[in-house]
């Protein structure tokens, strides 16, 4: 579990779903009684002195169907949906890398991931400065270039078993791809949370289930 401050009051945290029913009981016993009320996308936790949890649904909508065996009440909802078992398509891009993939559940069952030379900006002035930014867009587009064949080979023949797709990397290089009319059902799954990782090797790939599975919940304290 991880904590930071939030924006406009409070914390975040983000708990795996394994750990949510274990976090949902802590709250109330550090807390008091708790009353929880859920919309599609949120369920918030109310408690006997004044704190608040906003749990944000991962894979929203929460629906009707999801507590069945585990409790009763938004709470338990809750936990069903962040622990169901669902196939996720993953595109992470950031110019000079890319990597795609397909989990179902934790597992990486299929990926492909690369990287193309795109060199930085240069300080030079005058003729070099232009060649040199001639040649960094046209770098800059061979690389968008491939992460989209990727994405094409990787995730659009799935798309129609995939139950959601999780976007990464950096939002420039990602909405260059959006305009790649074979990627338009790749992108129609788009949900969850922007995950701003590093350079999309392998490794960076392999751990994003840690994050796009977490639930994210802001923690209120008390007033005054």
């Amino acid at each position: 579990m991880t904590a930071r401050p939030a924006a406009g009051g409070g914390r975040w945290v983000t708990v795996a779903p394994e750990r949510l029913a274990g976090w949902i009981r802590g709250f109330a016993e550090r807390h008091g009684a708790v009353e929880a009320t859920a919309g599609p996308g949120l369920v918030r936790l109310a408690a006997a002195d004044g704190s608040a949890a906003e749990c944000h649904v991962p894979f929203p909508p929460l629906g009707r169907d999801d507590s069945p065996g585990v409790g009763e009440g938004p709470a338990a909802a809750l936990v069903a949906h962040a622990q169901r078992r669902r196939t996720v398509g993953v595109l992470l891009v950031r110019l000079g890398g890319h990597a795609a993939g397909v989990f179902e559940g934790e597992r990486l069952v299929t990926s492909k991931v690369g990287s193309r030379l795109v060199h930085g900006r240069s300080a030079a002035g005058g003729w070099s400065q232009q060649r040199f930014a001639r040649r960094r867009e046209k770098q800059s587009s061979e690389a968008l270039a491939a992460a989209a064949d990727v994405a094409a080979r990787v995730l659009a023949p799935r798309a129609q078993g995939l139950d959601a797709v999780v976007l990464g990397g950096d939002r420039r290089a990602i909405d260059e791809l959006r305009g790649d009319r074979r990627l338009a059902p790749v992108f129609a799954l788009e949900s969850g949370a922007f995950l701003p990782v590093p350079d999309p090797k392998l490794a960076v790939l392999e751990g994003t289930p840690a994050l796009f599975r977490a639930v994210r919940i802001r923690v209120l304290d008390p007033e005054g």
